[in-house]
């Protein structure tokens, strides 16, 4: 079997895969019946034929006073003492040199001819056994007859019975069977059909359930599944009904699990972003102490000035911990994002200059394609973080004199910008989680002792709340981070 054909059976449904797999059992059923009943028609009919031929032999005799009457020896068939011959009947009668002695054969219109030379010839071409009726085809004048030969008084007799009525009857029996076979199957599909369109019924209400339910989506966010199957369709007793119980089953655990899930979800929520707030001021605290005794230029021994340094130093990255976290922590929340016209173009302008004047020892282009302005709908401030971590990224993971691309296009009606370089690139097991949150790519490259691995996750985020995408392709030698945003 090819693969099409497999293909298109699999795509059968169950009604239709019910309904041709019933009909072909029913005509193979009808047919078999046909063809039994057909043989044993004409098994019977030939039984009875050949009784028949049988019987003519003892009518008819060559010589007088003989049971049955006599034909002349001129061959002719005048008059004759005995019955009838019998419509579609023939007899002919051979010397023992081969010579016809007498034939007839009766007509439908009861009167008698003599068979012609070539159905005589056909007949003694036969070469009949004693006594055992056989088929033979005696030319388009008569057709087939069975007959039988017997020796006579030193002739041969030979007696037969037309088979027209035979064929005739087998052929309408034949077409009777084929019509009642044929309207027999309609209405067996038919029937199937209805019968299997009604039996089937619950099982389509308890997948456009299922369907409803599909189509939920269930990865983010409050979930409720108010959706079940009917009490009709839970039946347990039956198939579909034991079904459609364990579907609601099902979906109640999904329910209770998505909803714990959510649960959880939102008190650590919830604690990150009360912990990174409760945290912001101690740590302004620190930072501004820190600051306070360095200011002072009091007299320290190298080992507190360095102290101080850190604090200061560390208190720093953590304030920037916590503000990351408290950003990621209002979107996952879904903090509603200013939504007004932003040009991406000074955008990338912007971002780039500021780039170079943050790390000259790298090569900061701009690539604007013949687009004068690309304007989407969203917030600037939070668009301008996210061009600003990718190219901080390039900064953070690439050796100096990396060559780093901010290109802007058109696409359809998207607006997409795409950030590359030709650093070392990602190694593939950091590439498939580089978006989680505190992910690093310290394996393929440089890692800045300031990062703290939330700065892609920030970007996805605010891009994900913009109804945009991002992406990343890395090769040893190319690296390129892709976003998408829908235009103004």
């Amino acid at each position: 079997m090819t693969e099409a054909a497999r293909s298109g059976r699999s795509r059968w449904t169950l009604r239709r895969t019910l309904v041709v797999g019933t009909g072909a059992l029913v005509a193979i059923a009808l047919l078999v019946t046909g063809l039994v009943t057909s043989l044993a028609l004409r098994t019977f009919v030939y039984d009875r034929l050949d009784g028949q031929v049988l019987e003519a032999l003892q009518i008819v005799r060559v010589g007088g006073g003989m049971p049955g009457g006599s034909f002349p020896s001129d061959g002719a068939p005048g008059d004759r003492e005995g019955p009838a011959p019998r419509i579609g009947s023939l007899h002919a009668v051979f010397a023992s040199d081969g010579s016809v002695v007498s034939s007839s054969y009766t007509g439908d219109d009861g009167q008698e001819t003599t068979l012609d030379e070539s159905e005589l010839e056909a007949i003694t071409r036969a070469e009949l056994p004693s006594r055992t009726p056989e088929t033979v085809d005696l030319g388009e004048g008569l057709g087939e007859f069975r007959l039988a030969a017997q020796e006579e008084n030193g002739m041969r007799v030979v007696a037969g019975i037309s088979l027209a009525e035979v064929t005739a009857t087998t052929s309408a029996l034949t077409v009777i069977q084929v019509a009642v076979a044929g309207s027999a199957l309609l209405l067996v599909l038919i029937g199937l059909s209805l019968v299997v369109r009604r039996t089937l019924r619950p099982l389509d209400r308890v997948a456009a359930v299922a369907d409803r339910v599909a189509a939920r989506p269930l990865a983010i966010g409050e979930v409720e599944i108010p959706e079940r199957v009917p009490d009709r369709d839970t039946d347990p007793a039956t198939e579909v009904g034991r079904v459609g119980h364990s579907l609601n089953v099902l979906l109640a655990h999904i329910e209770s699990a998505l909803t714990s899930r959510q649960h959880s979800e939102d008190q650590l929520r919830r604690f990150i972003a009360d912990a990174s707030h409760e945290l912001r001021t101690p740590l302004a605290s620190i930072r501004g102490y820190a600051q306070l005794s360095l200011g002072e230029n009091a007299p320290m021994t190298p080992t507190q000035q360095r102290a101080f340094d850190r604090i200061a130093s560390e208190s720093t990255r953590m304030a920037d911990l916590v503000e990351d976290l408290l950003l990621l922590a209002r979107l996952d929340a879904g903090q509603r994002l200013r939504r007004e016209s932003v040009d991406l173009t000074m955008l990338a302008i912007d971002a780039v200059s500021d780039a170079h004047a943050a790390d000259p020892s790298r090569t900061w282009l701009l690539d604007l394609g013949d687009d004068d302005t690309i304007e989407v709908t969203g917030d600037e401030n939070r668009l301008r973080q996210v061009v600003a971590n990718l190219l901080r990224n390039a900064r953070t993971h690439t050796p100096p004199g990396t060559r780093v691309v901010l290109a802007l296009r058109l696409d359809g009606e998207h607006a997409v910008l795409e950030v590359t370089d030709d650093g070392p690139g990602i190694a593939p097991d950091i590439r498939d989680r580089l978006f989680e949150r505190f992910a690093r790519g310290d394996v393929s490259r440089n890692r800045d002792a300031g990062s703290t691995g939330l700065g892609l996750s920030i970007a996805e985020a605010i891009v994900a709340a913009h109804d945009g995408s991002i992406g990343v392709e890395s090769t040893p030698g190319h690296t390129a981070f892709t976003l998408r945003l829908p235009l103004a």
